[in-house]
């Protein structure tokens, strides 16, 4: 009988935040299942455990930080456990995580996710503690073919472009993704097609402001032209991309969603906003009446387009006529779906300086009122809806309910339909019979 193999070591991650996130998460785990880990939901039982994180707000970050604190009894029992700190908090926070949390021994920011696997060894090796920042590691921004672990297999995130270079006042994403750096269309189509290889059928490109696409990179193009690029990759059925910048939506980007059947008719332009003075004090760079011309041109080039967008109320100063100004805006655009918060003030961020000075009981309301308005409007259109026929990507069961399938239409509208068969990743055809706010229900046809 031969010797006995070591068995593989064990990584568990957790994630917080946004799209760009989870594939970042999903990059991690490809790149040290390469290494030789496997990946276990039972971090009880890991060898490395990593939490990626986010720092849009102050809570998430603050969650991710106390949830790695609760890992020091786990590292006092299990010292060769090495726990890290990973992405846009370990970017924010830097030396002080190892300063709050001594059972940390590794802080990597978003642009050195492919340094992971050495500084962990060299932590196995030296027992000493590895920080990596700041410096653009190019090895990660065009290495998204590590990706192995999808929670849904037929749809996948490609990374089109890294960081921002604006300078809206309320965000923090600058700091901690650094300058915009936009990866070539070749390596973006080449993967889409080992994707589709794979059995993917529907891509999202990511990007911080996705419709700066192409910025320094030689030839020139633009977001239109790679989505050109894209819709002729064989087996890619639906192409996405979010989140969009009012003041880079530009004709070959709506002349894309126009003339390609592929591409969704979809778009998630922020407005923040319906006042031209707490856009300027947010520096978001466009008016309302700029932003209203976008959206007109949108539609009146893309039939059947929906549009969503996001609001922060209670931004420093926001009166009570800027936030009827923010109602008029949402009434007049009658976006599909809107993300609404409440301001509070970020560490790191220009707007911190500012006076936070509507009251929270004021903010709660302002919140409430914005989001009835919402729902009003997103139950009038998906109440219009009803008798139609939609073709959906089934996504598979239900959470709630294993005999109903649910799936998204090209605009990304919810529906959900009674099968007994699971579906998961195929396209199907269901006739709208009724509608709530959020979600279409039907029959298959």
């Amino acid at each position: 009988m031969g010797p006995l193999m070591d068995a593989p070591r064990k990584l568990w991650i957790e994630t917080y935040g946004c799209q760009m996130n989870v594939l970042d998460g999903e990059l991690i785990a490809g790149r040290m299942k390469r290494e030789g880990y496997e990946l276990t939901s039972d971090r009880n039982a890991a060898d490395l455990l990593l939490f990626n994180t986010c720092s849009v707000r102050e809570h998430a970050e603050e969650r991710a930080i106390s949830n790695a604190g609760s890992l020091k009894h786990l590292k006092k029992r299990r010292p060769d456990v090495i726990v890290g700190i990973v992405g846009c908090a370990a970017q924010n926070l830097k030396e002080e995580i190892f300063d709050r949390l001594p059972h940390v021994q590794l802080v990597v920011g978003p642009r050195k996710f492919g340094a992971i696997p050495r500084l962990v060894e060299e932590i196995r090796r030296t027992g000493l503690r590895r920080l990596a920042l700041e410096d653009c590691d190019d090895e990660f921004i065009d290495g998204a073919e590590t990706v192995a672990e999808r929670a849904t297999p037929f749809k996948a995130y490609i990374k089109a472009m890294e960081g921002c270079d604006l300078s809206c006042a309320f965000c923090i994403v600058p700091t901690t993704r650094g300058a915009e750096a936009s990866r070539t269309p070749e390596t973006i189509v080449e993967e889409a097609r080992r994707l589709a290889g794979e059995g993917v059928v529907e891509v999202t490109l990511l990007g911080q402001t996705i419709d700066s696409y192409g910025k320094g990179l030689r030839p020139a193009i633009d977001l239109g032209g790679l989505l050109r690029r894209l819709h002729e990759v064989p087996g890619i059925r639906r192409i996405r991309f979010i989140t969009s910048h009012p003041s880079f939506m530009r004709e070959p980007i709506i002349e894309a969603m126009r003339d390609l059947p592929r591409v969704c008719k979809y778009v998630h332009m922020p407005a923040q906003s319906g006042s031209d003075a707490v856009l300027k004090r947010m520096r978001r760079g466009y008016t309302v009446a700029r932003y209203l011309g976008i959206v007109d041109r949108i539609r009146e080039r893309v039939p059947g387009v929906e549009i969503a967008s996001d609001f922060i109320v209670g931004f420093p100063c926001e009166t009570a006529g800027d936030f009827d100004a923010t109602l008029a805006l949402a009434d007049k655009v009658r976006f599909q779906n809107a993300f609404i918060f409440q301001y509070s003030p970020r560490p790191g961020t220009d707007a911190a300086a500012l006076p936070d000075d509507v009251t929270p009981e004021e903010k709660s309301r302002r919140n409430r009122e914005l989001l009835a308005l919402q729902e009003r409007v997103s139950r009038e259109k998906n109440a219009g809806r009803v008798g139609s026929r939609l073709e959906i990507l089934v996504d598979g069961p239900s959470r709630t309910n294993p005999r109903r399938q649910t799936g998204r239409t090209d605009t990304n509208q919810i529906v959900l339909f009674e099968s007994e068969r699971d579906l998961a990743g195929r396209f199907a055809t269901v006739e709208i019979t009724r509608s709530t706010p959020l979600t279409l229900f039907g029959t298959l046809v």
